[in-house]
């Protein structure tokens, strides 16, 4: 068996016999990832090649899992994306069961209730305020703990609510504010006050006898917490709030006869807090797509080389594309092959437009598509996973903005595929279809790099610390079919 040093020296041999003996001098490329010889010392080439794309749509299941952002909101004014419409449903519980509140029953004075819920940042316009409104989950449709919800079906479990328990309006001016009381000290919080009967039931009614003996029973008694957004107020915003975070619990303020600070001061309020538990607490995010009468479905499964590509962060889009003329591309030494994706901008993202608002992904995956199995797979020789950092930065895929044909800001996204390139026409290597999408929690099917190709491959994940978060970014892209922001292959060879 070959040793993993005998391979890792084996690959680093290859690849500098490559490069350094096609060159020792250093230029540039779309990428700015250097190893590229100067045109002029070497007599390097570059040609352009035309790409074949095609938007359409990814029903792939999405998981929102419990120490992601999670997204509430909505978008119903984009003419160009169609309607988005986000819900949250989760459950909290105590540090401990059974649970119980120290003190006498009969002493204990309730004071109130207060869910509070850690605000990690936005997706759409700020100029106005949402207000957000929490209902009781129905016992008829309880979360199940042990389930992994597709956030992009949420008609397959038809959760149902049927209590309303507060509202509360999120002022983005002010959500910053700091806020320091004698039981916390926070700041980008959304606090949703609940009424009186509320925590008289958490405080008085539930004891250790009932709802608070297990986790199982306090399900039983309190199936969970459902948090959605009012459009009235704010058309085009999503919320991102964060379930593990410490900031995040329902508060249940109250005094008994054993919270007493002095011989004095017989009784004072305590807090006891409930929190999000990944382990022991369900929990989905659904985020429900709607495209009818929008630009992007004049486009969609339609058009097979189209002059505009869309690509929606999941659950979202993606784009089919083909270079049919890498076939026929005779062999050379290939010192750079970059896909290039460009945005084509509507108002050049002016102060106010839905281009400053809804904003590009952050990151877009280039990978090739199995017919058979309908996965996505990294791209032979360039994409080798995640953990080697350098490697996957070096391959590209992250959003850079341009000044370009009189437009400032606008979004691109290179690909470096020179090591597939190479072998498709050195070593007549299979010519694949690629997918660009905008990972939400993907999982990758990595193929070994040549000569380990023929190995079982491995399955690699692109968390949404790696990708995007759910439902945050969308892009209108040249298609290969354009002149201007058009999408191509370019390529920086040597003749043998």
């Amino acid at each position: 068996m070959v040793s993993n040093n005998t391979i890792r020296i084996f690959i680093i041999s290859l690849f500098s016999t490559l490069v350094f003996s096609a060159c020792t001098r250093i230029g540039t490329s779309e990428l700015g990832l250097g190893l590229l010889p100067s045109m002029d010392a070497y007599n390097t080439k570059d040609t352009t090649l035309d790409v074949i794309t095609e938007t359409v749509d990814r029903p792939d299941s999405m998981r929102v899992y419990g120490s992601d952002d999670h997204i509430v909101g909505n978008i119903t004014n984009d003419p160009i994306f169609g309607t988005t419409n986000a819900s949250m449903y989760f459950q909290v519980k105590p540090s401990f069961f059974p649970f119980f509140i120290t003190g006498s029953k009969d002493s204990l004075v309730v004071d109130s209730a207060v869910l509070i819920l850690s605000y990690k940042g936005f997706y759409g316009d700020t100029t106005k305020p949402v207000k957000v409104q929490l209902k009781r989950i129905s016992a008829a449709t309880p979360l199940d703990a042990f389930k992994l919800y597709a956030s992009n079906y949420p008609e397959l479990y038809n959760i149902k609510t049927d209590q309303n328990l507060g509202e509360t309006t999120v002022d983005f001016a002010k959500i910053g504010d700091s806020l320091y009381t004698r039981f916390e000290a926070s700041k980008n919080t959304i606090r949703i006050k609940l009424s009186k009967s509320f925590a008289t039931q958490f405080l008085k009614e539930f004891d250790s006898n009932n709802a608070y003996r297990s986790d199982t029973t306090l399900r039983a008694y309190f199936p969970g917490f459902a948090l959605t957004a009012d459009e009235s107020a704010n058309k085009n915003v999503l919320l991102k709030i964060n379930l593990l975070d410490t900031n995040t619990k329902l508060a249940l303020y109250y005094n008994t006869n054993s919270t007493a600070l002095s011989e004095v001061y017989k009784r004072d309020t305590a807090v006891v807090n409930f929190k999000f538990s990944i382990y022991n607490n369900a929990d989905v995010n659904f985020i429900k797509r709607n495209r009818t009468g929008a630009e992007i479905a004049k486009h969609l499964d339609k058009v097979s080389n189209d002059s505009l590509v869309y690509v929606q962060t999941s659950p979202g889009t993606m784009v089919k594309v083909k270079i049919p003329g890498l076939k026929n591309f005779s062999n050379k030494i290939i010192h750079r092959a970059e896909l290039i994706a460009e945005q084509v901008p509507t108002s050049a993202g002016a102060a106010g437009s839905l281009e400053s608002q809804l904003l590009p992904p952050r990151y877009l995956f280039l990978g090739t598509y199995d017919t058979v199995s309908k996965a996505i797979r990294n791209v032979p020789n360039d994409f080798t996973g995640t953990t080697n950092a350098s490697s996957f930065t070096q391959f590209g895929g992250k959003l850079i903005y341009k000044s370009i044909n009189g437009y400032d800001n606008v979004a691109s996204y290179n690909f470096n595929i020179s090591r597939y390139v190479q072998g498709v026409i050195s070593r007549t290597d299979s010519l694949f279809d690629f997918r660009i999408i905008a990972p939400v929690n993907d999982s990758i099917t990595l193929v070994p790099p040549y000569p380990y190709n023929k190995q079982a491959p491995s399955q690699d994940y692109l968390t949404t610390a790696i990708g995007n978060q759910a439902a945050t970014g969308r892009v209108v892209l040249g298609g290969g079919n354009r002149t201007k922001f058009k999408m191509r292959l370019h390529i920086y060879y040597s003749d043998l």
